[in-house]
């Protein structure tokens, strides 16, 4: 199809735009699972390496802050070979680190998680420009549905890992399995890029805006989210096997987490688009996951119900922040490029955030003995979250996004406080 032929490309438009999304979920499906699949295997990991609790917490956090670096890379990266190609090279990238990790040593461990923890950061940003091009007009859920996608993969992972692990052998196949459905996601997405007309072309090509308010407040709203998400993905199963718990039922735990992420990953944005009232469901939501925490720290397992109910609680609340904070970003940015700018700022520091956030809580465990003080990390976070929330407020899509910095004389984020209307 050819620039050139504009009646083909109106006859072709809504199948392409059907078709992105379903490749986009696919791909989606990739960037967690090979995360969630570690936890339930991080004490195995240590018994069989003979590593600390912050040695392997250093495994996950290396992950993460290789996707902080994935997130600010990615929107120069995609104004360079193109979104829809460069998201495909990413999940590629995830593939080959899960590979790399199929070797039962602490640096291939390290080094392949440094591999796809890069591939999941560039694909993230890449992922919201590509919503904010092809589907704009329904950002909300759009997001919410990537966002499930990415949450089925990793609740399939948690769930299985362990058992993956006894059928073939060793924690290391059990991680190195993930490259499989990266690999088919791949496949299935290179025909659907080559076919994708860009629709942004005009657009300009903005840095970083670190000197925009929202962006700012974006950022600091992925840090409380990020490091509450990542320090619960990777200690809640260690968590409660502490308390007794086997190693199965714990990753089974962890497996209800992710799954009650679900609901709230779909609905939630979809109920702040409705009406706008961004403030009050992001708000819920951190309540809910406030509770989860101090349910878990002050009576790990309660009578009846038992910790299922903070896991159901903790998932609930987490699995609304990340999708929201996407959601208001593709409100109010005004085309794909300054959408993939805003988010890679807000993404690269929420990465950096969740990848220091886990390390500090193993240290912690390290040097306490116990998991209290680690847990008194994710109130902190919340904290932070809380703040950005209240600042952010329920500004409607068609209010300017910010006011430039003075003495912008520059104009450095071009598009991005240009007013936009809703769709």
């Amino acid at each position: 199809m050819t620039a050139s032929d504009p009646d083909r490309a109106r006859t072709r438009r809504p199948a392409r735009t059907v078709t992105v999304l379903l490749g986009m979920l696919a791909l989606a499906a990739n960037l967690r699972a090979a995360l969630a699949g570690y936890p339930p295997l991080l004490e195995t990991v240590r018994s069989d390496l003979g590593i600390s609790a912050g040695a392997a917490g250093l495994v996950q956090a290396a992950a993460i802050l290789m996707m902080a670096a994935g997130s600010f890379a990615g929107p120069a990266l995609g104004t360079r070979f193109g979104r829809e190609r460069a998201l495909g090279a990413s999940v590629g990238l995830v593939g080959l680190g899960s590979i790399v990790r199929g070797y039962p040593a602490l640096a291939p461990l390290i080094g392949g998680s440094l591999l796809l923890g890069l591939g999941i950061g560039l694909a993230g940003v890449l992922l919201t420009g590509v919503v904010k091009e092809h589907l704009a007009a329904r950002a909300g859920a759009a997001t919410g549905g990537y966002v499930v996608s990415m949450m089925v993969g990793a609740t399939v992972a948690s769930a299985i890992a362990v058992p993956v692990a006894v059928g073939l052998g060793g924690w290391s196949f059990s991680l190195a399995v993930w490259a499989v459905p990266a690999v088919l996601a791949v496949v299935v997405w290179i025909p659907i890029a080559r076919r994708i007309v860009p629709r942004d072309q005009a657009a300009p090509r903005i840095r970083l805006p670190l000197r925009d308010r929202f962006a700012r407040q974006a950022a600091c709203f992925q840090a409380g989210t990020s490091a509450m998400f990542y320090g619960w993905l990777t200690w809640l199963s260690p968590y409660y096997q502490s308390h007794g718990w086997s190693s199965q039922r714990a990753g089974l735990l962890l497996a209800v987490w992710s799954v009650s992420q679900i609901p709230a990953a779909l609905l939630t944005p979809a109920l702040a688009e409705r009406r706008y009232r961004w403030r009050f469901w992001s708000l819920v939501m951190l309540g809910s996951c406030v509770a989860g925490t101090l349910g878990a720290l002050l009576l790990p397992d309660p009578p009846v119900v038992g910790a299922w109910l903070w896991a159901v609680l903790l998932g609930i609340g987490l699995g609304a922040g990340f999708p929201l904070g996407l959601t208001v970003i593709a409100w109010r940015t005004p085309h794909g490029a300054a959408s993939a700018a805003t988010s890679g700022l807000a993404l690269g520091v929420g990465y950096l955030a969740a990848g220091l956030g886990p390390l500090l809580m193993g240290l912690l465990i390290d040097v306490t003995g116990g998991f209290a003080a680690a847990l008194a990390v994710i109130l902190v976070a919340a904290a932070l979250e809380a703040g950005a929330i209240l600042r952010i407020g329920d500004r409607r899509p068609d209010a300017p996004t910010a006011e430039p910095a003075d003495g912008d004389a520059a104009g450095p984020d071009p598009g991005l406080t240009a007013p936009r209307h809703a769709p």
